[in-house]
């Protein structure tokens, strides 16, 4: 089928990319904070972590809810849902007054910000045929770095001509005006009236037997433990237990890193910040433009999707040398190349998902393998405050920090390499494989 005229598809994207750029945003304000607060409630690396973690359990949970929640209600609904919740949270942080209340803001802020992307893939699998999927989900995906590259040169600002309350205050109220225009702009492609009917036919091309089923309202209703049962959740689940943790260590404790390693002033805009995220713009983008690219030119899915990931796994192998840098910049270039292909990584991994799975159960795996990999983000912090405050003790932090990133260098090879033994072709799941039916 030709593509058609119209692009109506493409703003929705646009729509998709905003939020999870304030998405982010909220998420990195602490992380650019983090020696303010130490200094002002007397944090160690392991208190530090604690919050870390709190936000990482609550996110977990969040997932699973708003997974569930997302395949009930839709999308619009639950996206709304979603960003009234974390952005009330993030700026209920301006009013901690200890530890165990950052703690609580920032579970808060883990649990409503979950919805985020189980709504975006979802909102993505609405509106794109498979071909495109890849593609629409690095733009979007990419908002996540945009918020990255935002963060660094706000936040400073605003703690510099305000105060550190301020800053939560400011960046949480970014998600109530982007709701005005998701709630008044947004509906499904069935009921949205400027879509043409051509337009809509093109992004039906390629709907499978059980997205026929989700049209004709049949086949509701697939559980928790029968998705489980299937190997294809595994391979997203696993896939992110393994890699989510990374990308969470290059937010929340790069800008220490960057502080503690070579004396990066974090009371003022940080340029190598933003060159690290606005790399991740570039792998984000590109990386769902690769496997697209490759099934255009006739690659069949699985092979486009695999081949990409393995490209962006070996990508990310180069981080281990940071230990040798001697200068800040050698390390941006090495840590930049790690972030851009962990967001192409991301572009692909959930859009695997989308290729194996049914819309109408989209959001609940999404919600399964992201919780997986939120697992992860709170087993790894435990790992990174040991090694960390370790490392400070015996007088040598940058010792902890070359640990770290042998880790990082080879969490992807392995993902990869257990996606694949589980799954050598990622065959989408048939409509009698979600019911149990013959």
């Amino acid at each position: 089928m030709q593509k058609p005229v119209g692009n109506y598809r493409w703003t929705v994207v646009a729509l998709l990319f905003f939020a999870t750029s304030i998405n982010y945003l909220d998420r990195q304000v602490i992380g650019l904070l983090k020696p303010t607060l130490e200094e002002q409630f007397s944090w160690t690396e392991t208190d530090y972590s604690y919050i870390v973690m709190a936000f990482s359990a609550a996110y977990a949970l969040g997932l699973l809810l708003f997974g569930r929640l997302i395949d009930r209600i839709g999308t619009k609904k639950g996206y709304a849902f979603s960003i009234i919740a974390w952005s009330g949270a993030a700026i209920a942080h301006a009013f901690a007054t200890s530890t165990i209340g950052f703690g609580v803001a920032r579970a808060a802020l883990g649990l409503g910000e979950a919805g985020n992307f189980p709504a975006a893939v979802k909102t993505v699998a609405e509106w794109f045929p498979k071909k495109e999927r890849a593609l629409a989900t690095g733009i979007f995906n990419s908002g996540a770095n945009i918020g990255a590259v935002v963060a660094p040169v706000l936040v400073p600002w605003i703690l510099g001509v305000y105060n550190w309350e301020m800053a939560f205050i400011l960046t949480g109220a970014i998600g109530f005006i982007w709701l005005i225009f998701w709630w008044y702009g947004y509906e499904v492609p069935a009921r949205q009236a400027k879509l043409s009917a051509e337009e809509l036919a093109y992004i039906n091309s390629d709907d499978d037997e059980a997205d026929a089923l989700t049209a004709t309202g049949q086949g509701a209703g697939v559980g928790w433990g029968r998705l489980l049962s299937l190997r294809q959740t595994w391979v997203f689940l696993l896939g992110k237990l393994l890699t989510d943790p990374i990308w969470w260590f290059f937010l929340f404790w790069l800008p220490s890193y960057f502080a503690t390693t070579f004396d990066l002033d974090l009371k003022k805009p940080s340029l190598p910040l933003v060159v690290v995220y606005s790399m991740t713009t570039v792998g984000s983008i590109g990386g769902g433009y690769l496997s697209s690219w490759l099934i255009k030119k006739g690659w069949p899915v699985d092979k486009a999707r695999k081949t990409a990931m393995l490209l962006f796994a070996l990508a990310v192998v180069p981080i281990m040398a940071a230990r040798y840098a001697t200068g800040i910049w050698p390390a941006v270039a090495l840590i930049s190349l790690a972030a851009a292909a962990h967001q192409a990584w991301s572009a692909n991994i959930f859009t695997v998902a989308s290729d194996m799975f049914p819309k109408r159960t989209l959001s609940s795996v999404i919600g399964l393998g992201s919780m997986a990999g939120s697992i992860g983000g709170i087993l790894f912090p435990l790992l990174i405050g040991y090694l960390l405050d370790s490392a400070k003790n015996s007088g040598n932090i940058n010792a902890g920090y070359n640990i770290i990133f042998l880790i990082c260098g080879s969490a992807y090879l392995v993902a990869w390499t257990v996606m694949h033994f589980i799954s050598p072709k990622l065959r989408p799941v048939t409509e009698q494989e979600l019911t149990g039916r013959a």
